[in-house]
């Protein structure tokens, strides 16, 4: 199994580069854990048509990083325990899914192709996390749900 972690920008912390590493290194007795950083294209102003062109130009590092079963982390999304997270990965192993992308937009989100692209939206609650935090978090909740389906201790 592939698992790849796609999110726009650069992290600036070492700490939260360290904690991702810590989880991928976990996380590699069970599948080949991956993080691509796209590039960020801060809009000129606020303006919807500078949004726009902004998420359309992070869109397109997105897409082209985005392979196999896609899933955006979205407000809107599906709200799921770590139980539920573990069984749609289990889920779509069963179905032979082989590459799974999890995708964390900028901070204006992502574009309308990106949504369009995304086979499943996950939300993480109403409330909204620093970017770089939600890699860490995304990166934990990935390896908790391979430890759940693994029937390890890890998840008490």
């Amino acid at each position: 199994m592939k698992v790849n972690l796609i999110a726009v920008g650069k992290i600036k912390e070492s700490f939260y580069t360290e904690a991702i590493a810590e989880y991928a290194k976990r996380m590699s007795r069970f599948a080949d854990f991956k993080v691509t950083e796209c590039a960020e294209y801060p809009p000129k102003s606020q303006s919807a048509a500078d949004i726009a062109l902004s998420l359309k130009r992070e869109g397109e590092g997105i897409l082209a990083a985005a392979k196999g079963f896609v899933i955006l982390t979205a407000i809107d999304g599906k709200l799921l325990s770590s139980e539920g997270l573990a069984e749609l990965l289990s889920a779509k192993m069963t179905d032979g899914v082989s590459e799974i992308s999890f995708i964390i937009g900028g901070s204006n989100g992502v574009s309308e192709a990106v949504a369009a692209r995304a086979d499943y939206k996950l939300s993480f609650g109403r409330l909204t996390y620093p970017h770089q935090l939600m890699r860490v978090i995304l990166s934990e909740q990935i390896y908790r749900a391979f430890t759940i389906n693994a029937g390890l201790p890890y998840h008490k």
